[in-house]
């Protein structure tokens, strides 16, 4: 059984019935695998749900699928050496630190990160797609 990481990527492509990986995250989200995100992943949720879907319903739906995968002990906080990490990873990479952090994250789980981000995920072998993971 497969730990797998999602980025907030993956949690809105759930809520997102025009999301291409949509069906696909669903699956993986409602399958039996044991699943993690980071704490950082309710405020990019709530964000993109407020600020350009201009939805409340979906963001209170999406913050409460990241309390249920927190409740099953999948919620990775935060902390100063998660931070180096991404840091050194973001550097090696030309990712964001906050990419970086899932993939810091992932391996700190000995985890697989499952993104929607082909670009800057993906492409570069950081990430695995929903559809690759389910």
């Amino acid at each position: 059984m497969n730990l797998w990481l999602l980025d907030a990527s993956v949690l809105l492509a759930c809520e997102d019935t025009d999301e291409d990986h949509h069906r696909d995250a669903r699956r993986l989200l409602e399958g039996g695998d044991p699943l993690a995100t980071l704490d950082l992943a309710f405020y990019e949720v709530t964000n993109v749900a407020i600020r350009s879907w201009h939805d409340n319903s979906a963001a209170h739906r999406l913050r409460s699928r990241i309390a249920a995968v927190g409740d099953d002990g999948g919620l990775v906080r935060a902390d100063a050496a998660l931070l180096e990490s991404a840091v050194g990873i973001a550097d090696e990479n030309g990712i964001t630190v906050y990419d970086a952090a899932y993939v810091a994250a992932a391996r700190a789980l000995d985890g697989q990160l499952v993104s929607c981000d082909v670009r800057d995920l993906v492409s570069r072998g950081l990430a695995r797609l929903p559809g690759d993971a389910v």
